[in-house]
């Protein structure tokens, strides 16, 4: 298959530029892969089509203010997005300069007062020392910016530190925001916890590399980024026990998905995983965990958007896009929710 396979029209004024003052005022497509069908209702809704027993996966990675402005000893502006915090004061980041910076150059932060110097390139990204006195995750919350997506067409605001955040947000690390889980709100994850839905918590740290768009056409030419993910015993045991009530696992999220795919890829069963995933969900794949996933509406052309094709089938995938660009849902990070039932041959038999 081809990336052009996978595009379809978007007006840009579908394209979600602010929050909803209520997360779960959303709106929610309910697609069923299955048939293809679509059905309109509320995020807030939710809960009328899950039945108690079903298991809600949810990422519980906290995102960190990951962009920051600097300048060169030159005086050229930089701008870094952190990838990925390592150990000893030191990050891997995308850096934008009008020349890229050669390993031993200062990067100055902070009106002048923070100095990283280059160390080296590894993976496309470069390598960033910080004086270890500092504290790079204080530093980082002092002068970093939320790292808004490209598509979102203004500066981040105070607002945004709370916006592009999950309520259920706990563990730093992630350079994006895994925004199906945006919708939720305290009061309806209680309300459905109540009614029988149970829930748990995986982490997949989001890099940078999750805007990168594909870079070649043919998908089987294309290598992920690597991301950091753990699933603990606790979660892996509720999966089980999920499983074994005849309960229904519901990803809330891309991320979840390949957290979960990545974690069962070695029995077959979700266990206990502490590890890097370049896992590559595209349509051929075959899905051992996941039984229904939400997720919001996803770029043209996208590997996000080649994940829900292989869940729901290409044609009804692009075909419910089209219903959601009629009914004038809004796009991306801050816009709209799917919930998407598979398409059967989607899935291992369990």
């Amino acid at each position: 298959m081809e990336r052009k396979d996978f595009h379809f029209d978007l007006p840009a004024e579908l394209i979600a530029q602010e929050p909803l003052a209520d997360r779960s005022a959303s709106r929610l497509l309910l697609f069923d892969g299955s048939s293809g069908s679509c059905r309109h209702a509320g995020f807030r809704d939710i809960g009328a089509e899950l039945r108690p027993g079903d298991l809600l996966v949810l990422n519980d990675t906290r995102v960190i203010p990951a962009r920051l402005f600097g300048y060169k000893d030159t005086g050229g502006e930089v701008e870094v997005l952190v990838e990925r915090v390592l150990a000893g004061g030191e990050i891997l980041a995308q850096v934008r300069a009008s020349k890229r910076p050669r390993a031993g150059t200062d990067i100055l932060f902070d009106e002048g007062r923070i100095r990283a110097r280059v160390r080296g390139e590894e993976d496309g990204f470069l390598r960033l020392k910080f004086p270890e006195a500092h504290g790079l995750e204080a530093l980082l919350e002092r002068i970093g910016h939320m790292p808004l997506p490209p598509y979102i067409r203004r500066d981040d605001t105070d607002h945004d530190r709370k916006r592009y955040q999950t309520v259920f947000a706990r563990r730093p690390g992630a350079v994006a925001a895994p925004t199906a889980g945006l919708h939720f709100t305290p009061d309806l994850l209680s309300e459905l916890q109540a009614s029988g839905i149970e829930q748990t918590f995986v982490t997949l740290h989001v890099g940078a590399g999750t805007f990168q768009p594909m870079r070649v056409d043919r998908l089987d030419k294309h290598r992920m980024h690597r991301e950091r993910f753990e699933v603990d015993a606790e979660a892996a045991a509720a999966i089980a026990a999920c499983r074994e009530r005849g309960g229904r696992v519901i990803a809330v999220g891309t991320t979840v998905v390949r957290t979960l795919e990545s974690a069962a890829m070695g029995a077959g069963r979700v266990q206990p995983a502490l590890m890097e995933t370049d896992i590559f969900i595209h349509p051929g794949h075959r899905f051992r965990v996941v039984d229904a996933m939400i997720t919001n509406f996803h770029l043209p052309e996208s590997t996000l958007l080649m994940l829900v094709a292989a869940f729901a089938g290409l044609d009804h995938t692009l075909a419910a896009y089209e219903q959601a660009v009629a009914a004038r849902y809004r796009f991306f990070s801050y816009g709209d929710a799917m919930l998407v039932w598979p398409d059967p041959s989607a899935l291992e038999p369990r």
